[in-house]
C-alpha cells in the first residue's frame, strides 16, 4: 500500500461571467484536485472502460473521499500504478511552472510502500 501526505496550497481561480473573466478568487487546491483534473480531462476514447476499471474508479473515489478528511492518500499498488501511468502520459507540461503542484505530483511518484 502506498501512503501520500496531501499537501493545499493556494490558487488563484478566475471567476467568469457571460464568458469573460471579471475576476478571481483565492481557492485551497491539492494532489486530488490535480489527479481528479487528469482524470476528468482524458479524452472519451481513451478512457479505461470494463468492470475491472469500473472497481478501480470505485476503489479511487473513496480512497478520494477518505484523504478529504484524513489527508493521507492510501492506495492499493494497482490504484497507485493507473494514477501513476495518468500522471506520466497525461499531466500538461505547464504544471510544471507552479512549485506547488510540482511538489506534489513528485511527492506522489516518490511514495513508497508502507
Amino acid at each position: 500500500m502506498k501512503k501520500i501526505k496531501i499537501k493545499s496550497w493556494k490558487s488563484n481561480v478566475p471567476i467568469y461571467k457571460d464568458g469573460k473573466i471579471v475576476g478571481s478568487e483565492e481557492k485551497d487546491e491539492t494532489l486530488l484536485d490535480a489527479l481528479n483534473v487528469l482524470i476528468a480531462n482524458k479524452k472519451p476514447e481513451e478512457m479505461p472502460r470494463g468492470l475491472d476499471k469500473f472497481r478501480t474508479f470505485n476503489r479511487l473515489a473513496k480512497a478520494f473521499d477518505k484523504a478529504e478528511k484524513t489527508k493521507i492518500l492510501e492506495l492499493e499498488e494497482t490504484d497507485y500504478s493507473f494514477l501513476k501511468t495518468s500522471i506520466e502520459s497525461d499531466t500538461p507540461a505547464t504544471w510544471g511552472m507552479n512549485a506547488s503542484i510540482s511538489e506534489a505530483i513528485e511527492d506522489f511518484l516518490s511514495a513508497k510502500d508502507e
